[in-house]
C-alpha cells in the first residue's frame, strides 16, 4: 500500500493550492507555483523575442524568425544547457500550462487571420496565380520526399508516409501572413508582383491546410482510409454549416447594430467564445482546432465588426500569446542533437535545393506569362516564406511521434533558414527602385495629341469629387486623345497589419455600405461612374488604397508608375469655407502631398479648390463655360502648367488667359508691354539649388526653352479669339503681387508652376511668410485666404527626372526645341510655317475686357 500512497502524495504536490504563492516572506519559492512561474516564462519569452526583433530589424527579417530564435536561446540549445536554469525556469511540470496558453494564442491568431482575409478576393484570383502556386509546390515536395530517406534515423520505426508528407509540406507551402508582412516591409504589397505573390500564397495556403489535415490523419490513425473519409466528410459539413448557418447570424448582428454605433459587449463576447467552440468541434472531429477558428474568422465579413474584433484582441494575441507558440517551438529545438558535419551539409543542401526548386518552378510559369526572369526569381524567392502552418505541422508531427527530437530540430532549422534568406536574396536579385519602366510620357508637355492621356486622381473626401470632375472635363478628352482616369480613394489604415489596394468595379454599386469608409468609396465610385457615362472619350478605373499616412505616398507613386500616368492630381489638404477662408480637413494629408511631390515618377498637380464649378457665359456670341488663367514665370514647372493650359484651350468652351511675367530694368515700373520678353542676365539673381541648372550655358538653355515654348504656343494660336496673352514687366515680389491682384476676378481656375528650385527676383520675399511651401511662392499666395479671389488654383510640378533618369530631351537646346516642335505638330490642327530668324507677331496684345 505504500507505493500507491506515495504516488498519491506525489499527485497532491500539484494540487490547485500550488497555483499561487503565499509570498517569499513565508518562505515560499515563487518558481514552485504555476502562476508566478508562467508569468516569469512569458516575460522571458517577450524580452528574448524583442531583443531579436531589434537585432534583426536592420536586415528586415520577419518577426517569426525573432520569435523562434528567442525560444531557441531559452531552450536546450543555449540557456537550457544549464540544468539549474532549465529546472528552475522551464521545468517539465510547467510545459502543459505554457503550451496550453500558446495554443490558445494560436487559436485566436488564426481567427484574426480569417477575419482579415477578404474571401471575395478568391474570386478574383486568375489562372496565373494558380499555376504559379502549383509550379512552386511540386519540385520542393519531390525534393523533400527524396531527402526524407536521408534525414530519418533508423533506430526507431517511423510512419514513412506521414513523415514524407510533413517534410514536403514544410518545404513546399508558403506562409501567407509572413509573406504579407515581408511585402509590406519591402513596399511591394501594392505592386503587380506583390499582388501575384499574395494571390499565389493564398492558393498555397489552401493546399497547406488540406495537406495538414491529411498529415494529422495519417499520424493519428492506422485505419487511414476510413478515418480520412470521416474527417473529410465532417470537415466539409463543418464548413457548410458555418457558411449557411453561422454567417447569416453574423450578418443579423451587423444589421441589428445601427451604423456608427459600437457593437455591444454581449455580441463581442459571444463571438470570442465562438472561437473556442469552433476549435473544440474541429479538434473533436480529428482536425486541428485552429482549422475551426480559421473558418469561423472567414464568416466575419469585412466591415465595422471585423475592425472591432481586431482592435479588441489583436495586440494582446499577436504581441503576447502568439510569440509563446513560436517560442515553444524554439524551446523544443535542441540543436545539439544535430551532430557532425554530414547532417548540417544535408540541411544546407536541402534548403538550397528546395529554394532553387521553388524558384525554378515559379520562373517556368512566370516566363510563360510574359514576366521577366528577375521578376520570376524574386517571386519564387518570396514564395519560400515559412511561418505558422509549417510550425503547426512540425508540432503536430512531434506530438504524434512522427518526428523525433533530432528530426524536429532539423526541420525547425530548415524553416528558419528558408525564411531568413528571402530578404537578402531578394535584395541581391531584384531591386524595385531600379526597375526600368518603358514609358517616356511622364509629363503633359511630353504627351502626344494622338495618344491616350493617363491621369491618376487622388481623393481624400467626397467633397473633392465635383471640382476634380470639372477639372478633368476641361482637360479636353477627344477621340484622338482620350483620357484614362485612375481614381484612388486614400484611406488611413486601421485594424490591419499590411496595406491594401482594392480595385473596384467601375459600375455603380447598389449594395448597402457596411461602414462609413465603404459609403464614401461608393459615393466616389458612383460619381465617377456617372461622369464616365455622360462624358465621351473618358474611361474610369476606381481604386481604394488603405495604408498608414507615413507610406501612403508610396501607394500613389507605385500605382502611377505601374499605370504609366503622365499626371497625378492631389487635392489640397484644406477646403474652402463659406466665409471665404480655408480650413484643414485632415492635416496628415499635407505630409502625403509633400511626399508625393518628392517621389512622384511623373508630373504632379495640387488642386486648391474654391468650388470649381463651370458656368456658361456668352462672350462674342460664343458660349464659354471655362475661364482658365496660366501665370508664367519660367522654368520646367511653368512650362508644364502652360502645356496643361494649352490642352485645355483646345476645348471649345475654354477661354485661356496666359499672363507672362518678365523682369524689367527700371525699379518700380509695372507696365504691360508689346515687346518680346527679355531676361535679366545677372547671374547673381539666381541662387544655386539642387533642382536648378547652375552652369551659365544651362541657364541660357532654360531661358531658351521658355522662349521657344511661348513662341510656338503663340504661333499656333494666331487669331484665336479664345486666347488672351499678356506680358507684365515687374522688378520685384511686391510688383508681382500687385500685378496678380490686378487680374479681373472672372477666372474659374488659375494654373501656376510650383517653381521648385527657381529663385527669381520676381518672387523675392514672397516665401518669407509662406504658410504652405509645397505650393511654391505664387501658389501659396493664391491659396492664401488673404488673396481675394473665387478662382481655384492648380499648382503644377513637372517631372524632370532624378539622376540618370533625366530625360535626354531636357539636356540640350536642340533636342528640346525638336521635342517642342513635335509637341506642337501634334497639337496643331493646321500646318505651321518654319520660323527661322523671323519676328513673331504679337496677338491680343492688350488685355481684353471679358463680360
Amino acid at each position: 500500500m505504500e507505493d500507491p500512497l506515495k504516488k498519491r502524495e506525489d499527485i497532491v504536490c500539484y494540487a490547485p493550492q500550488m497555483i499561487t504563492t503565499n509570498g517569499i516572506w513565508q518562505g515560499d519559492n515563487p518558481l514552485n507555483y504555476a502562476l508566478p512561474l508562467f508569468m516569469l516564462q512569458v516575460m522571458l519569452v517577450v524580452i528574448a523575442t524583442r531583443i531579436f526583433v531589434f537585432i534583426l530589424k536592420p536586415i528586415r527579417q520577419p518577426r517569426v524568425i525573432a520569435e523562434i530564435l528567442g525560444g531557441v536561446i531559452l531552450g536546450p540549445s543555449v540557456l537550457g544547457q544549464s540544468k539549474t536554469f532549465a529546472e528552475a525556469v522551464f521545468p517539465l511540470r510547467s510545459v502543459m500550462v505554457i503550451e496550453t496558453m500558446a495554443n490558445l494564442g494560436l487559436l485566436y491568431f488564426l481567427f484574426l487571420v480569417g477575419v482579415g482575409m477578404d474571401v471575395s478576393s478568391l474570386k478574383r484570383i486568375g489562372r496565373k496565380a494558380v499555376f504559379i502556386a502549383a509550379g512552386g509546390m511540386v519540385l520542393p515536395f519531390v525534393i523533400g520526399a527524396i531527402f526524407s530517406f536521408v534525414i530519418t534515423s533508423g533506430d526507431r520505426p517511423v510512419n514513412k508516409g506521414a513523415y514524407i508528407l510533413l517534410l514536403g509540406v514544410v518545404l513546399s507551402v508558403t506562409a501567407f501572413p509572413v509573406l504579407a508582412r515581408i511585402l509590406a516591409e519591402l513596399k511591394l504589397i501594392n505592386t503587380e508582383m506583390g499582388r501575384v505573390a499574395l494571390s499565389s500564397a493564398l492558393i498555397n495556403d489552401a493546399f497547406s491546410w488540406i495537406l495538414l489535415a491529411v498529415a494529422i490523419t495519417m499520424a493519428q490513425s492506422e485505419r487511414l482510409v476510413l478515418s480520412s473519409f470521416m474527417i473529410l466528410i465532417s470537415s466539409v459539413a463543418f464548413v457548410l454549416f458555418y457558411v449557411f448557418a453561422v454567417r447569416p447570424i453574423i450578418g443579423w448582428i451587423i444589421r441589428k447594430t445601427p451604423e456608427g454605433e459600437s457593437f455591444s459587449d454581449f455580441y463581442v463576447c459571444l463571438i470570442l467564445a465562438g472561437v473556442m467552440v469552433s476549435g473544440f468541434i474541429t479538434d473533436a472531429m480529428g482536425t486541428h482546432s485552429v482549422f475551426g477558428a480559421f473558418v469561423f474568422g472567414l464568416t466575419i465579413p469585412t466591415g465595422p465588426l471585423s475592425l472591432t474584433l481586431v482592435e479588441k484582441i489583436e495586440d494582446f494575441v499577436s504581441g503576447l500569446l502568439l510569440p509563446l507558440f513560436f517560442a515553444i517551438s524554439g524551446l523544443k529545438t535542441n540543436l545539439g542533437l544535430i551532430k557532425g558535419v554530414f547532417p548540417w551539409l544535408t540541411i544546407v543542401t536541402l534548403v538550397l535545393l528546395s529554394c532553387i526548386g521553388k524558384i525554378a518552378g515559379t520562373i517556368f510559369v512566370a516566363v510563360s506569362y510574359q514576366m521577366t526572369l528577375d521578376e520570376g526569381a524574386a517571386l519564387g524567392l518570396l514564395m519560400n516564406s515559412k511561418g505558422l502552418v509549417e510550425m503547426i505541422v512540425l508540432n503536430v508531427g512531434r506530438d504524434q511521434k512522427v518526428l523525433d527530437e533530432r528530426s524536429f530540430a532539423i526541420m525547425v532549422t530548415i524553416t528558419v533558414l528558408m525564411t531568413g534568406i528571402i530578404v537578402p536574396g531578394l535584395s541581391a536579385i531584384y531591386n524595385p527602385t531600379k526597375r526600368v519602366i518603358s514609358y517616356k510620357r511622364r509629363t503633359i508637355q511630353m504627351s502626344r495629341k494622338d495618344e491616350e492621356l493617363k491621369v491618376l486622381v487622388c481623393i481624400h473626401t467626397p467633397r473633392n469629387v465635383p471640382s476634380i470632375i470639372n477639372l478633368l472635363d476641361a482637360s479636353n478628352p477627344t477621340k484622338k486623345s482620350p483620357i484614362c482616369i485612375y481614381v484612388l480613394h486614400l484611406v488611413e489604415l486601421t485594424g490591419r497589419t499590411s496595406a491594401l489596394l482594392i480595385v473596384h468595379n467601375s459600375r455603380k454599386s447598389d449594395q448597402p455600405a457596411l461602414n462609413a469608409t465603404q459609403a464614401q468609396s461608393d459615393h466616389i465610385i458612383n460619381a465617377f461612374a456617372n461622369y464616365e457615362q455622360q462624358a465621351s472619350c473618358v474611361t474610369v478605373q476606381p481604386l481604394t488604397a488603405m495604408s498608414p499616412y507615413s507610406t501612403m505616398h508610396e501607394d500613389v507613386c507605385n500605382l502611377a508608375e505601374d499605370k504609366r500616368v503622365a499626371l497625378i492630381i492631389l487635392p489640397f489638404h484644406k477646403l474652402h469655407t463659406i466665409d471665404g477662408g480655408m480650413e484643414p480637413i485632415n492635416a496628415p494629408f499635407r505630409t502625403v502631398n509633400r511626399n508625393v511631390l518628392a517621389n512622384a515618377p511623373c508630373s504632379v498637380g495640387i488642386l486648391v479648390d474654391r468650388g470649381l464649378n463651370w458656368s456658361n457665359r456668352l462672350v462674342d456670341d460664343v458660349v464659354v463655360s471655362h475661364y482658365v488663367a496660366v501665370l508664367f514665370f519660367g522654368g520646367p514647372d511653368d512650362r508644364e502648367g502652360l502645356s496643361y493650359g494649352w490642352r485645355m484651350s483646345e476645348h471649345e468652351g475654354v477661354c485661356l488667359t496666359l499672363m507672362r511675367f518678365v523682369p524689367g530694368t527700371e525699379v518700380g515700373s509695372t507696365t504691360d508691354t508689346k515687346q518680346p520678353p527679355s531676361y535679366n542676365n545677372n547671374t547673381n539673381n539666381i541662387q544655386e539649388e539642387p533642382r536648378i541648372l547652375t552652369v551659365d550655358t544651362e541657364k541660357d538653355t532654360e531661358k531658351q526653352l521658355d522662349e521657344r515654348l511661348i513662341q510656338l504656343f503663340r504661333m499656333n494660336r494666331v487669331n484665336n479669339e479664345s486666347i488672351v496673352y499678356i506680358e507684365k514687366v515687374v522688378n520685384n515680389g511686391e510688383e508681382t503681387v500687385a500685378a496678380i491682384r490686378s487680374m479681373e476676378d472672372i477666372h474659374d481656375l488659375i494654373i501656376v508652376g510650383r517653381g521648385q528650385g527657381m529663385i527669381s527676383p520676381l518672387t523675392a520675399g514672397l516665401t518669407d511668410w509662406s504658410e504652405c511651401p509645397e505650393l511654391g511662392a505664387i501658389g501659396d499666395l493664391l491659396a492664401s485666404p488673404d488673396f481675394e479671389t473665387s478662382a481655384s488654383v492648380l499648382v503644377v510640378q513637372q517631372y524632370i527626372g532624378q539622376g540618370s533618369e533625366v530625360d535626354n530631351s531636357l539636356v540640350t537646346t536642340d533636342n528640346v526645341v525638336n521635342t517642342n516642335e513635335e509637341y506642337i505638330n501634334q497639337r496643331t490642327h493646321h500646318s505651321v510655317a518654319p520660323t527661322t530668324g523671323h519676328t513673331v507677331h504679337m496677338f491680343n496684345d492688350t488685355e481684353r475686357q471679358l463680360r
